[in-house]
Formats: C-alpha cells, structure tokens, sequence
C-alpha cells in the first residue's frame, strides 16, 4: 500500500495529522449518503449492513488487504442498550466475513459515556474523547505487532478514530487503518 504524500492530503490534515496510517471512506456524508447513514445508524435498519459493507469492502480494499485484525468503534454499554447494536460492529462483522479477516468487536471498550458531538469543534470533539477507549485487557495480547482495520460509520473530525488509533497503538499496534461507511467533505478535503 502506497504511503500518502504531503501532496495527497488536504490542508486540514497536514495542520493536524491524523493518529492513524491510511483511510478510505464509501460514502460521501451528505445527500443520500446521509440520509443511508441515519437510516442506518438510528432506524433499526440491519438489513442494510451487507450493501453498505459491500460498498466499504470495495472502497477499503487496500486497507482490508494490509489488515490483520478488523476492530470496530465501540459504544458505551449505556448507548448500546438505548440502541439496541452497534453499527460499527455489525460492519466489521460483515467485512470480516467477506474478507475472511477476524473481526475483534470487543477488543475496544469505550470505558466512558462521551456527549454527541454534533455541533462541536475540532478541539472540543479531542476533549470529549481523551481517555474514553481501553483495549479490553483480555484482548491486548492480540494487539501487540498487529495491523489493525479501525471500523467506524461516519469520519467527521477524526477525533473519536485518532483517540482508538493512539489506544491501540500503546497497546503495540504495528500499523493502524481506518475505513468509514461516510466522510464528511469540507471545503479543503481530498483523501483521507
């Protein structure tokens, strides 16, 4: 997989690098991207994770290649209750099966309730996710050495994926990735 150059990234991301090595997104988040990401995300609409997954594989494919370990965003116990699953799981299991990569859905524990961020700057979304993640201590002989395939529905700032990128790193990931069912597009963006 081809390192990303200074030319590659958008301003944004050379002003603040992201924690992780490489990303890709299937969607772009607004339109009927949004509009599937919300369905998604808070219709109970399961039945949509094999296309959306089908679309992450195809868009990911790099990163699932490179990938040792498919490990999605986790949520706190209390919003999974309220939510019922987690979509970010049940897209890693979807590409897990279709790549035959393992998936880890419980290798990240979100060990603190974070505020939605909608509506918040860079610097508050980093605030209200410092010290959220953990690697679940009966999983972190997994991490150590590993490239890890970070999952998760919607890259707005990057602060939630870079804070579990720099968890699992400390947990002795040789290479963390990302890939997003949706990327919000500022004005400045090019690839992730």
């Amino acid at each position: 997989m081809g390192e990303a150059t200074a030319e590659d990234l958008c301003e944004r991301c050379q002003r603040h690098p992201p924690a992780w090595d490489f990303g890709a997104a299937a969607l772009i988040y607004q339109g009927a991207g949004r509009r599937m990401v919300l369905q998604f995300k808070h219709g109970d609409r399961l039945d949509m994770v094999r296309p959306l997954a089908a679309w992450m594989a195809s868009a990911g494919a790099l990163q699932i290649a490179a990938a040792d370990l498919v490990v999605p965003v986790p949520l706190h116990w209390r919003r999974l209750l309220r939510r019922r699953y987690n979509q970010s799981a049940e897209l890693a299991r979807r590409l897990s099966q279709l790549s035959g990569k393992p998936a880890a859905v419980d290798l990240l524990e979100r060990r603190r309730l974070t505020i939605p961020q909608e509506g918040m700057d860079r610097a508050a979304r980093a605030a209200n996710q410092a010290g959220a993640f953990a690697v679940a201590a009966r999983r972190a002989a997994e991490v150590k050495g590993r490239n890890i395939l970070l999952i998760d529905d919607v890259l707005t700032s990057g602060a939630t994926l870079s804070t579990c990128a720099e968890t699992l790193r400390g947990a002795g990931a040789t290479r963390v990735d990302i890939l997003v069912l949706a990327r919000v597009a500022f004005a400045d963006s090019l690839p992730i």
